[in-house]
């Protein structure tokens, strides 16, 4: 008989009852604990949960012996922190993203997890959507050519972080999506931002990734817009797609559109582009909730020691990215060369 993990959660506000919800129907696993300073998000997730325990001290997790891993889904101010405490327990950890505010404490508690042989995981939520792993493999089938270039859109009103800007907080994703797809890293990053509600966190940012054989990145993000936006563009030399997460069923369109470059031409006046323009279509995606896909895979990776898809290193090469960004941003906007250790 397979084991039964048992899970605890810390964080009960935003993210976490969701955590909690996927966690909570996997026959793999019983959330046990949960942890949260607040009485009353304890108080609801006893409502609905009520074989839960909850707790308003960590050490009622670290210190649990049939405690088998331990789910952050706390501020990122937090998350350094609380995943080494984790860890020193000998639980397995899953820490929300950004892994953490630094690249030097990712690398330490990657190299804590490798000593302790425990599973270390990041929330990188939209690698285990459907849409984005069927992307990925309509781009590695050369259907749509090479990446000429990505634009990504994240925009929203609200909500504000206190303790990282919006970069940090909404654009981790896009660079987690943007380096699956591109399948490398980018060697240098422009950013330019702007702290409009709170200082020195800025709630408006572009950003510019560029990649070594010609690849280019474009992130938009914004606390501050009127419209709630999730909307990806990737142009290949042959196709474009259209990813838009807000689209309920149609959240992938290709369309065969390209401009084509002249083979030959003697003159200016003989030069001309020609615009290719083809029929489009929307794959059939089945409809999983990717938080479901990505609490299996965590429990997955426990069970049979397997690497995980976001592990320690993958969150890591988010964070250095978005260090970058941020010497880039506090320049304004000059092009930094990305540092990639470990």
């Amino acid at each position: 008989m397979e084991k039964i993990l048992n899970v605890g959660v810390v964080g009960c506000g935003y993210w976490g009852p969701n955590l909690i919800r996927n966690f909570s129907k996997n026959l793999q696993c019983r959330v046990k604990k949960a942890c949260d300073i607040n009485e009353d998000r304890l108080t609801h997730i006893k409502k609905y949960y009520p074989s839960i325990i909850t707790t308003s001290e960590f050490e009622n997790l670290e210190g649990d012996s049939e405690l088998d891993a331990i789910v952050l889904a706390i501020p990122v101010r937090l998350h350094h922190e609380m995943a080494k405490r984790s860890l020193l327990a000998g639980k397995h950890t899953f820490i929300e993203k950004p892994m953490a505010t630094s690249s030097e404490k990712c690398t330490e508690l990657i190299a804590l997890a490798a000593k302790k042989n425990l599973t270390l995981m990041v929330g990188q939520t939209f690698l285990y959507s459907v849409p984005v792993c069927r992307i990925k493999e309509i781009v590695e089938s050369g259907e749509i050519g090479e990446i000429q270039y990505i634009s990504a859109r994240r925009l929203n009103l609200g909500l504000f972080q206190q303790d990282i800007n919006v970069a940090w907080d909404l654009a981790s994703h896009d660079i987690s999506i943007i380096l699956y797809l591109m399948g490398r890293l980018p060697t240098s990053v422009n950013c330019q931002g702007k702290a409009n509600m709170t200082k020195n966190i800025e709630d408006v940012t572009n950003m510019s990734l560029n990649f070594d054989n010609g690849g280019f990145a474009m992130i938009h993000s914004s606390w501050l817009d009127p419209n709630k936006v999730r909307e990806m563009i990737i142009v290949g030399s042959k196709k474009m797609i259209v990813y838009d997460d807000n689209e309920p069923l149609e959240k992938i369109k290709i369309f065969d559109k390209r401009v084509e470059r002249p083979p030959h031409y003697d003159t200016f006046a003989e030069f001309h582009f020609s615009y290719h323009y083809g029929d489009a279509y929307i794959p059939h995606l089945k409809q999983v909730e990717p938080l479901k896909i990505e609490t299996q895979h965590f429990l997955d990776c426990i069970l049979n020691g397997e690497k995980s898809k976001t592990s320690g290193e993958e969150g890591l090469r988010v964070v250095q990215i978005l260090e970058a960004a941020s010497i880039s941003m506090k320049n304004g906007g000059t092009k930094v060369g990305i540092k990639y250790d470990l």
